[in-house]
């Protein structure tokens, strides 16, 4: 299929021997796909990554109507993440999100929504408008699973669903591997950031806060133009404190946000900007980024994708810009 050699290390390195085995389905399991939703021209993106997505069309889109329609194809291995993602395009039900046109957890499929145009946030270059939008979107698709916030129509279906999202605490849980690998120390971590980040995840999850659904790798290469206006993709539909939902934002456009003085001044400003539409401290900003980017440099290693490199510089900027009231 002449797949990308990063896409098939992703999935060999990350999913091991159920990786092996999906690439070697992959195949059989795109024409399943295709004659169970009558796809046609079905071509995979561009930038494949740890899922196979591939565009393609569909003679009656969303099931209504007549003609044909775009629509976008989604393969996974199956795992909780890919489950949780389901149930959360599922309950977002396209307020904020592309829709979720049908799917199969038996199978790891998808049928999406294709988003037209489709341009990713990142193609903005004013950063401030970019995170205007980005603090709006998070807003709108943040879902309050107490029953009581609920609106009577989707309380049962998110009751049903309740027990497939991921937990945050799960993920930071993960985080305690590092010191066991390193025999108790910190590795290539900085000593003193792994303590504070520690600590402040600690503290968060104390906090008597009502958790919510969230995104859970909000960036701004998975939020995409529409017709319906800025919408997200690839939700990993996680539970817990909504103020890490900033974490993964600070950090990207990846590759991007270590260019010295003006990325200091950005990510400042960026502070008084989620501080705004969030009404998040400036502080607990800060604290969440670090603990996304100290998270995101472990699973690089645990993973064995990476050695965290970037999220561990990254970090140590975030941890010396001032804040200001």
């Amino acid at each position: 299929m002449n797949l990308p050699p990063d896409f098939l290390s992703n999935i060999q390195n990350v999913f091991e021997e159920d990786g092996t085995a999906f690439l070697k389905a992959l195949p059989d399991l795109i024409a399943e796909a295709s004659a169970r939703w009558g796809l046609t021209d079905v071509e995979p993106v561009s930038n494949l990554s740890f899922n196979f997505v591939a565009f393609a069309k569909q003679p009656s889109p969303f099931g209504r109507g007549q003609g044909e329609g775009n629509v976008v194809l989604k393969i996974g291995v199956r795992n909780d993440e890919l489950i949780s993602e389901m149930a959360a395009m599922r309950l977002f039900d396209g307020d904020g999100a592309c829709r979720l046109i049908d799917s199969d957890e038996e199978r790891g499929f998808l049928l999406l929504e294709r988003l037209t145009p489709g341009v990713m946030l990142s193609t903005l270059k004013d950063d401030e408008q970019a995170t205007h939008i980005a603090a709006e979107v998070m807003q709108k698709i943040w879902r309050d699973l107490e029953p009581g916030s609920l609106l009577p129509n989707t309380r049962q279906q998110a009751v049903g669903l309740q027990n497939k999202f991921i937990r945050l605490s799960d993920w930071f849980d993960g985080l305690k591997k590092l010191r066991a690998k390193f025999n108790g120390g910190t590795g290539p971590f900085d000593k003193n950031l792994v303590e504070r980040v520690e600590q402040s995840v600690r503290d968060f999850f104390i906090e008597n806060h009502k958790p919510v659904l969230m995104h859970g790798d909000f960036h701004h290469f998975n939020i995409l133009s529409s017709e319906r206006g800025w919408l997200v993709i690839d939700a990993k539909g996680v539970i817990g404190p909504a103020g890490y939902e900033v974490g993964p934002f600070l950090i990207n456009p990846w590759g991007d946000m270590l260019n010295g003085i003006k990325q200091k001044r950005m990510t400042m400003r960026r502070f008084d900007i989620l501080h705004e539409h969030l009404g998040f401290e400036r502080e607990r900003i800060r604290e969440w980024g670090l603990a996304h980017a100290v998270l995101s440099a472990w699973w690089d290693i645990e993973d064995n994708t990476g050695r965290g490199e970037y999220a561990l510089d990254f970090a140590a900027m975030l941890a010396d810009i001032p804040l200001h009231s």
